[in-house]
């Protein structure tokens, strides 16, 4: 299986080396965002002819070492290029990519992503970027295995000057206007940065979704002799968004457009979205740098971060889903699934949906009328014997998911230089973050108040009134707009870790050792006492330690100053993360049995050329995780609960190629392209325990055959080709095409079990359909991009400063193709067979597609001086 697996590997080595001898092209420059340009394809591209200085470098002594932060061919176009169909570099997952700002570690502890909604619209003070890709050194973190990037945003590091600028496009959002103005270092040691920004759509490009969204940034610098920086930097982005929903592809053959989107209905005439996101985290960082002298650099910072991130959504109590592609609802379900089947109501039902939207979308008034005439009485009201309370009960209500989140880092890291050829580089981090989830009343939608009480435990535990209590210590409690409800609980984390660096340059040969250590200790904090789990649900629940450790090496030699070979490798622990451990943290502190952290172990290899008309990456790469967890939760209509599903002994392998090369055909025009080629496996067959949220009994465990499955929902190939024109006259066009390939659905484990297997021959048509991925379409983009500098006369200047004005235009899929499949997910509910003959129930709780965006574009334009 092994050997089968790397051919595709040497397929590519091969390959993209006599693409070098034979072809050129070339990609764009990911250090400064602001030339985030696609760049395209032509029919013909020029021939190249390559002469020795393209090749080489004239000399062999004191050849320089490769730039950490250097433009890289096939990293932008991965970057950029590929972005549409959420392709992710060599499979990883976004946990393995740190971010560094100012200093401090910005990922999140409970999942290690980046949360780069916290600086959304803050363009202009992002742009300064130190980016190392896969197991490079770098000068500010051990690193992550996928890539490491320090965003800069310091005042002393802006460019001086003002920046007014106004953007359209079809996106998220339709407008942006946005304001910087950066002093840049005063004689006196000062520097100032101050933007702001706000982006609003009143539809963006997909049905029923909205977009407003504001950013505000201030910066402070103030140097301190020669030695001493200190940095002040405050920033946030308070941003409101209607969401967009995954479709089944009934839906969208009913409304016509893969766009269909069914978080939305109308109320009085106006689109309502259900699923509204809110975020607002402001960050606060404290930077120092202190310079002992020419070869040795500590740079301190301490941060804090704090505020709200939430998603609204539709709930109810005793009453009929109320959201329009439930799969009751759809016309299949009445023609193949009922009880009593009925293809000409089914049939009718179709022709109903297709022909009026209304019947495709929330229902708006239909609940406001249901809470209306749902008149009722709740006796013992907020615990108090004979307290009564009746009104109009709502039967639905919109929530209101609350994750507050308050975070510390600090960190330090030092750089210094043993003469010429050793570069040595520590640093210690201490992280804290406490997550504090719960819901609240967001609408009660025409009722008078709703109840704090577990509907499910109802039909459980009908005659205990103690069981179906959310909290035990506050009954029947009766809510009104803004009180919490449900679950409410704290995730609090912890993390230290030090790290060290050695790199050693010589005249043909660069090595580097790196170490690093961990120590991550988090534990849930239940709020309330769950009337299902009065024992187990208030307080701190077990406190879970891991310490980790990684180490990583590489070497690269010199063949001259032009043309490098690289090896670098890795092995590393990770403790889980907390989402993954705890079974059902909504209700208890229950978590995973033996938990582990994981393991990675990881390799790359490869060639890079840096010429002045030639830039060329050939690399590949193999990568195993072994150890991993995770947990599933889904609403399962028999139990009539939320069902979970907690997932162990996860392996994965990953491995491929990568190419990329840039040329400079002329001086104004540039050719580029790229290629990813990888294969992503799931490596292992899994154990999963099975429960509910209304019980501490285990339904059962499973064997998960999930080996030989593929890694879901990014292409495993992808390639791209493209050319620019940049005039001498600043003015500059570029198109690209892209193509894509190998990529997933997410599956649904428990379809890949013995109890939905064993009722179907292996091979059979019906054990096929139950148990192959679906894999998606092959597709393609064409992008378009553009843009003019003009530089106006001093009678135009301002504050006689000289003063341009920059125009910027891109459009992507401008073939307009709406078949891309970006992602999605089979539905985790499942009815297997209950014997021989039994119907292959696999589609009749149908997948989950999300598509990429049609032809769409984003135009700007900018004043500075």
């Amino acid at each position: 299986m092994l050997k089968m697996r790397l051919i595709p590997l040497l397929l590519l080595c091969f390959s993209t080396t006599v693409m070098a001898q034979v072809d050129t092209t070339a990609v764009k420059d990911t250090v400064t965002p602001m030339l985030d340009f696609k760049d395209g394809i032509l029919d013909n591209i020029p021939s190249v002819s390559i002469d020795e200085n393209d090749l080489g470098d004239g000399g062999n002594q004191n050849i320089s070492s490769l730039l950490t932060a250097g433009r890289d061919p096939f990293y932008s176009a991965a970057s950029f290029n590929f972005s549409a169909v959420r392709f992710r570099i060599r499979g990883y997952d976004n946990d393995h990519f740190s971010t560094y700002m100012n200093g401090i570690p910005m990922d999140n502890l409970d999942n290690g992503f980046t949360p780069y909604g916290l600086w959304g619209g803050l363009n202009d003070v992002m742009r300064n970027r130190d980016i190392s890709w896969g197991l490079k050194y770098n000068t500010f973190t051990f690193g992550d295995i996928g890539g490491n990037t320090n965003i800069d945003s310091r005042a002393s590091r802006q460019r001086a000057q003002t920046s007014i600028g106004y953007a359209a496009s079809n996106r998220n959002y339709n407008n942006r206007l946005m304001l910087t103005h950066s002093t840049g270092l005063s004689k006196k040691g000062w520097a100032f940065t101050f933007s702001g920004s706000k982006r609003w759509a009143e539809e963006g490009y997909v049905p029923g979704t909205y977009y407003e969204g504001y950013g505000y940034f201030v910066a402070v610098d103030k140097r301190i002799g020669q030695k001493h920086l200190l940095s002040f930097t405050a920033f946030g982005a308070p941003t409101e968004n209607g969401r967009q929903g995954a479709s089944v592809s009934e839906m969208i053959d009913l409304a016509g457009t893969n766009y269909y989107n069914p978080n939305w209905g109308y109320q009085n005439g106006k689109k309502r979205n259900a699923s509204i996101g809110r975020s607002h985290q402001p960050v606060v960082i404290l930077t120092h740098d202190f310079r002992l002298n020419n070869n040795t650099t500590i740079t301190t910072a301490a941060g804090y971060s704090f505020g709200n991130r939430s998603i609204t959504a539709l709930d109810w109590y005793n009453a009929a889903d109320p959201r329009p592609d439930y799969y009751r609802y759809l016309p299949s379900y009445t023609s193949t699934w009922a009880s009593s089947t009925d293809p000409a109501q089914g049939q009718a039902l179709y022709d109903l949906m297709k022909s009026d939207i209304n019947y495709r979308q929330i229902n708006w008034q239909r609940l406001y009328d249901v809470n209306r005439d749902s008149y009722a009485s709740i006796n013992n009201a907020n615990g108090i014997p004979g307290n009564t309370v009746s009104g109009r009960r709502s039967r639905y209500i919109v929530e209101e998911r609350i994750i507050n989140t308050q975070r510390f880092n600090a960190n330090s890291v030092i750089n210094t230089k043993f003469g010429d050829n050793i570069d040595f580089t520590a640093g210690a981090s201490y992280q804290i973050q406490k997550n504090h989830y719960y819901k609240k009343v967001d609408d009660l939608l025409g009722g008078d108040f709703y109840v704090n009480v577990n509907q499910f435990a109802e039909r459980d535990f009908p005659t205990d009134n103690a069981a179906i209590q959310f909290d035990l210590d506050d009954p029947n409690r009766i809510l009104h707009v803004g009180d919490k409800f449900g679950y409410d609980y704290n995730l609090n984390i912890s993390k230290a870790a030090g790290w060290a660096q050695g790199v050693f340059k010589f005249s043909k040969v660069d090595f580097f050792v790196a170490g690093s250590a961990s120590y991550t200790e988090f534990y849930r904090e239940g709020n309330v006492r769950n009337g299902l789990f009065p024992d187990n649900s208030l307080g701190k629940g077990t406190k879970n330690n891991f310490f980790n450790y990684g180490g990583k090496a590489g070497v690269t030699y010199k063949i001259n100053g032009r043309n490098y070979i690289f090896g670098n490798a890795s092995y590393q622990t990770r403790a889980p993360y907390f989402e993954n451990v705890y079974v059902s943290p909504r209700t208890r502190n229950s978590q995973q049995d033996n938990i582990t952290s994981e393991t990675i172990q990881t390799a790359e290899a490869g060639y890079i050329m840096n010429a002045p008309k030639f830039k060329i990456r050939l690399s590949g790469y193999y990568t195993q995780f072994k150890d991993g967890m995770d947990v599933m939760s889904f609403y399962h209509d028999a139990y009539q609960n939320f069902v979970n599903y907690a997932i162990s002994g996860i392996d994965k392998l990953h491995f491929g190629g990568e190419f990329g090369i840039e040329a400079k055909v002329t001086p104004t025009i540039t050719v580029n392209a790229a290629a990813a080629l990888g294969r992503y496996y799931y490596d292992s067959k899994q154990s999963a325990v099975i429960t509910v949220d209304n019980s501490s009994s285990v339904l059962g465990q499973q064997l998960i055959y999930a080996e030989n499955f593929r890694i879901p929902s990014t292409p495993m190939e992808a390639y791209s080709l493209g050319v620019s024109y940049r005039s001498p006259k600043f003015w500059f066009v570029s198109l690209t095409g892209n193509y894509f390939d190998q990529s997933y659905l997410s599956f649904n484990p428990l379809r890949r079990t013995w109890d939905a297997l064993k009722f179907e021959a292996p091979g059979s048509v019906g054990y096929n359909q139950i148990f192959d991925q679906t894999k998606f379409d092959a597709n393609y983009t064409v992008d378009f991009f553009g843009g003019y500098s003009l530089k106006l006369k001093k009678d135009f200047e301002i504050n006689h400063k000289p003063t341009f004005l920059v125009f910027n235009a891109g459009v992507n899929n401008i073939l307009n193709n709406k078949d891309i499949v970006t992602g999605g997910y089979e539905q985790l509910r499942y009815d297997a067979q209950t014997g021989v003959g039994d119907p292959i129930l696999a589609d009749k709780f149908p997948a989950r597609y999300y598509y990429a965006y049609g032809l769409n574009f984003f135009a700007s334009v900018t004043l500075r001086f």
